[in-house]
């Protein structure tokens, strides 16, 4: 199965859940409104909050992430991706009056930002066999690091999860496996979070200063 296969299905998989439970923490398949919060905390300790900075929210769903960053008063120049249509229109009609954010389908962004945030979307395997779906991982990774000057930021459903409670259509990825592989690849300042009461942990990669 090839990385536009895998897209396609992801595609797919997201736009039934936004069709299904309209722009809600439902239809980006997260449980609550309270984890979906938690997690953008997690990822935004990568950024520099504290002065001007740009990111890119790939698999952005209806623009959740900018209502959180424009709450919390973030100086940040924002632009959301998302391989869903249907999201992207969502995300369009509920920020109307948002000229400094950008939404934009696609799967990846030839403009770069400080830093690129991904929540959720590398969990979503389906039918895809586990090591086929972390080498699409990984090359969702090289595309967060060549799209990043600053670094970059994801989360993982964890492999500490309890065996019964885990979905077969969802990837539980070991955190130090992932850990190293991000040392190895692209730099030593790796960040491991596993200690936020969610059944997952955040990755942060800082690029060499």
């Amino acid at each position: 199965m090839t990385s536009p296969d895998i897209q396609e299905h992801v595609r797919n998989y997201y736009t039934r859940k936004v069709t299904a439970h309209g722009p809600t923490p439902q239809g980006v398949d997260w449980n609550s409104r309270e984890g979906q919060v938690e997690r953008f905390e997690q990822l935004l300790k990568l950024c520099n909050r504290g002065s001007d900075y740009s990111l890119i929210d790939l698999g952005c769903g209806y623009g959740a992430l900018l209502d959180h960053l424009r709450a919390a008063g973030d100086p940040v120049l924002y632009r959301g991706i998302d391989i869903s249509e249907a999201m992207i229109h969502e995300a369009r009609t509920l920020h109307p009056d948002e000229p400094p954010a950008t939404f934009e389908v696609g799967a990846a962004s030839d403009q770069p930002a400080d830093y690129v945030v991904a929540s959720g979307i590398l969990n979503v395997k389906q039918t895809t066999p586990d090591e086929i779906w972390h080498e699409y991982i990984l090359e969702t990774l090289e595309q967060m690091s060549r799209m990043s000057t600053r670094g970059f930021a994801f989360n993982l459903l964890t492999s500490s999860s309890d065996p019964d409670r885990r979905r077969p259509d969802l990837h539980y990825a070991v955190p130090c496996r992932m850990f190293e592989a991000c040392q190895r690849r692209f730099t030593r300042h790796v960040s491991l979070l596993h200690d936020y009461g969610l059944w997952e942990f955040t990755i942060l990669v800082r690029k060499d200063r």
